[in-house]
């Protein structure tokens, strides 16, 4: 595939960084304390955390497909089993910067039928968004038990731009007076019509029902993953408590909304430290091996498990994409379309 060829090297530099956010994590919990750990985690409670990490993933598939559905354009045609190799496939693309490589499986349906990228990619921003959202309301819940001005202004602004951004699809004169201008830009003449589907797009995935369905999917999902980070403290040997999974919502909905506004290769680094930095702070009597620990164990049972599946999919099923449905572009057009969507997504 033309797209992969093109993100090949930033895609490599991604598990580069993994491994170094990896071996920082070991130097900072004292590698020898932290292998101490690990050794006595409860190793039997990862079944129960990955199956809960696929209830994620299922529930994030099934807003995916809704998603196609209201986009339209030929993209609510595609089958059930298509429509989940292009999702799972999706998710290896998580270790790109800002998840643009997420927008291969716009791609992928253009492959498979033709629907045209511009519109089906608004449905990228639409899942961060509607994820953004649901995890500000996970993490609001700790608001009222960890008194952090810093954290209360972080959630304030991301709630604020995601209602700018609501406002502005929604404001469709306005939107469209944008469209105008912008297409009176020399670069962007040319692809007037694919901001316009764009657009188009966009103001159907933003409507109040689209949203309200795949926010209620997404605080599903999501709370599936804080329960997964609930039972790893379990399993380090705290006792459970109502205080320590408020806690561990608090924690892991907080890092994961840092590391997307990071921008930075599935949030490595930004969503790490934050993870063990808050369980420093939140949970007394926790040491920096065990917060170290902890990070690791949530982060390969979450991240990791998603990439690796996301890889096999597409390994698996590489060659269902080999003939591509649209004739009107070739790949390699195809793949600077993906890009050239995600800088202006970004």
């Amino acid at each position: 595939m033309q797209f992969l060829a093109k993100i090949r090297g930033k895609i490599i530099l991604s598990f580069l960084f993994g491994l170094a956010v990896v071996a920082v994590l070991a130097i900072v919990g004292d590698l020898n304390q932290m292998l101490k750990v690990l050794s006595n985690f409860q190793w039997w409670l990862v079944g129960p955390i990955l199956l809960l990490t696929l209830m994620n993933y299922g529930l994030r598939f099934l807003k995916w497909h809704y998603y196609l559905k209201v986009v339209g354009n030929g993209a609510e045609k595609i089958r059930r089993g298509d429509s989940a190799v292009v999702f799972v496939g999706g998710m290896s693309m998580a270790m790109t910067p800002g998840k643009i490589g997420e927008f291969l499986k716009s791609y992928l349906v253009n492959q498979l039928n033709g629907t045209p990228m511009m519109v089906t990619a608004p449905i990228v921003v639409a899942e961060r968004v509607s994820d953004g959202l649901a995890m500000l309301m996970l993490a609001s819940l700790g608001v009222f038990f960890f008194e952090n001005t810093f954290l209360r202004l972080i959630l304030l602004a991301i709630l604020l731009a995601a209602i700018v951004l609501f406002v502005i699809i929604q404001w469709r004169s306005l939107a469209l007076r944008l469209l105008d201008l912008l297409g009176k830009i020399p670069f962007l003449a040319s692809r007037a019509s694919h901001l316009h589907n764009f657009y188009e797009s966009s103001y159907r995935l933003f409507s109040p029902r689209s949203t309200a369905l795949a926010v209620a999917l997404g605080l599903l999902g999501w709370s599936g993953e804080c329960l997964a980070f609930f039972l790893v403290l379990l399993g380090l040997g705290f006792p459970p408590s109502l205080l320590l999974l408020v806690q561990c919502t608090f924690i892991l909905a907080t890092s994961t909304l840092v590391g997307s506004v990071s921008m930075l290769p599935g949030g490595l680094g930004a969503a790490d430290s934050s993870i063990g930095g808050l369980l420093l702070v939140a949970v007394q009597g926790i040491t920096s091996a065990t917060a170290s620990a902890a990070t690791l164990l949530i982060r390969f049972c979450t991240l990791w498990f998603g990439v690796t599946l996301g890889l096999v999919t597409l390994f698996i099923f590489r060659k269902r994409f080999d003939n591509p449905a649209s004739r009107g572009q070739d790949a390699a057009e195809i793949a600077n379309s993906t890009l050239d969507t995600a800088r202006s997504v970004r």
